[in-house]
Parts: C-alpha cells; sequence; structure tokens
C-alpha cells in the first residue's frame, strides 16, 4: 500500500525549462556583474546554454545544489566564501525564477486527486526549501503539500535519504509505504536508499531509458500517477 508520496519539483511538478532558461541566464549574469563573456564560461561547466537558455542532460543545475554551482563557479568570479556564495545563488534563483513557475497541465488535478483520497504529500527538492515553498505559493499549490525539504533543510541532499526518511517520520509511515516521484536518477536513487517505492515521470530532461532500470514504474507525466496508486493499492 502507498500511504503518502513524496514528490520531486522540478521536471515533476514544474516544467523545468520554461521555469529556469531565462532564470538561468539572468542569474549568471548577476554573478558576473552583466559580463557576458564571463557568463559564458560559467554556463559551460553548468551544462547551459547562455544564447538558446537550455539544458544539457548533464547539467549540474537539473539536480544538483547551489553548493555544487557555487564550488563551480565560486573560482571564475573570485568568491572564496562558499557559503555566502550559496545563499546568494539561492537567493537570485529564487528572485529571478518567480516570476516565470509553470506547472504542467496535470499537475494540479493529479493532487487534487491524491489529497482528495487523504494522502499527505511532499516535496523533496535540490533547490532551497524557501524556493520550493515560494514555488508552490506563486502556482498555487502550497496547500497541497504537508512537508516541504530543501538542500538547506537539514536532511541532506538527494540522491541521499534524508529527505525520504523525514518524510517518513513527519508522516508516520514506514519508507516502504512511501512513493517519490521523480525525473532523475538523483530522485530515484534517493528512494532506493531510503527504502521506498520508485517512480519515474519523463517530463524532464532525462529519458524513460536511462530512468528506467533505476525505478519501480515509468510514468509519462504525473496525470498517470493517481491511476497506478489506485491498481496498486487495490
Amino acid at each position: 500500500m502507498i500511504r503518502a508520496v513524496l514528490f520531486d519539483k522540478d521536471g515533476t511538478l514544474i516544467d523545468f525549462e520554461r521555469t529556469y532558461g531565462a532564470a538561468t541566464a539572468q542569474v549568471l549574469l548577476a554573478l558576473c556583474q552583466n559580463d557576458v563573456q564571463l557568463a559564458t564560461r560559467l554556463a559551460v561547466p553548468a551544462g547551459f546554454n547562455l544564447e538558446s537558455h537550455t539544458f544539457a542532460p548533464t547539467s549540474m543545475i537539473i539536480a544538483g545544489t547551489a553548493r555544487d554551482m557555487a564550488e563551480s563557479w565560486g573560482n571564475l568570479i573570485g568568491e572564496s566564501d562558499t557559503e555566502a556564495l550559496i545563499a546568494r545563488i539561492d537567493a537570485l534563483y529564487l528572485d529571478f525564477s518567480r516570476a516565470s513557475v509553470t506547472l504542467f497541465a496535470d499537475t494540479t488535478p493529479a493532487l487534487a486527486s491524491l489529497k482528495g483520497r487523504g494522502l499527505p504529500l511532499g516535496i523533496a527538492t535540490n533547490d532551497s526549501e524557501a524556493g520550493a515553498r515560494d514555488h508552490a505559493e506563486q502556482a498555487g499549490i502550497h496547500h497541497f503539500f504537508d512537508f516541504f525539504a530543501g538542500h538547506d533543510s537539514g536532511h541532506g541532499p538527494k540522491p541521499g535519504p534524508g529527505m525520504v526518511l523525514a518524510f517518513a517520520e513527519a508522516s508516520g509511515f514506514a519508507p516502504s509505504e512511501i512513493a517519490m516521484v521523480g525525473d532523475s536518477l538523483n530522485d530515484l536513487n534517493a528512494a532506493s536508499a531510503a527504502g521506498a517505492v520508485r517512480i519515474a515521470v519523463t517530463t524532464g530532461i532525462a529519458a524513460a531509458e536511462e530512468l528506467a532500470p533505476a525505478s519501480d514504474h515509468v510514468l509519462s507525466g504525473i496525470g498517470a500517477l493517481p491511476g497506478l496508486i489506485a491498481e496498486l493499492n487495490a
């Protein structure tokens, strides 16, 4: 029985490229004080195309954290205080992505269906917790969730099991009764490490062929999730 559901945010509930494409360009330019040449140098290790606002499948921005970005960019922009740079990156992303948060069409109906059945729902993201809460507020889905965790919430980032285990404790269910839903291997590996059910969606950058070996179920999007859970719980 699946008694609670934990969601990744970006690429699962929210359209990643539409939400973060232009925002990432703005973040890079802000960090570089509008030096386009320097911003382009930062974009290369990030797997981001500054001109087209698109991401490579291996981009650290997709599944990484602000710490990954800070450690990659610090030397390039002359910032030796990693913690300060992490906070600045999180704040810039929060500011620049707020206006572009874009839900997938089936996000709200799927969440409403699951919540209507009494399942506790949560978000576990490698974004900041403030970013997760703000995006949920902007998108009008905040009220569906009982739990929010980000890379800075004290549970560790994905693919570690900490966020999943914290949600299990908060919801009062065993990890084996929780479904972790996400679009990346980080999400699925976090679920595996915690002993949760692994449900992949192909609405992010990763292809089904990449996700399938690490998942228990692969869906084209979370619109199919209520039906799958009803089937598994029958």
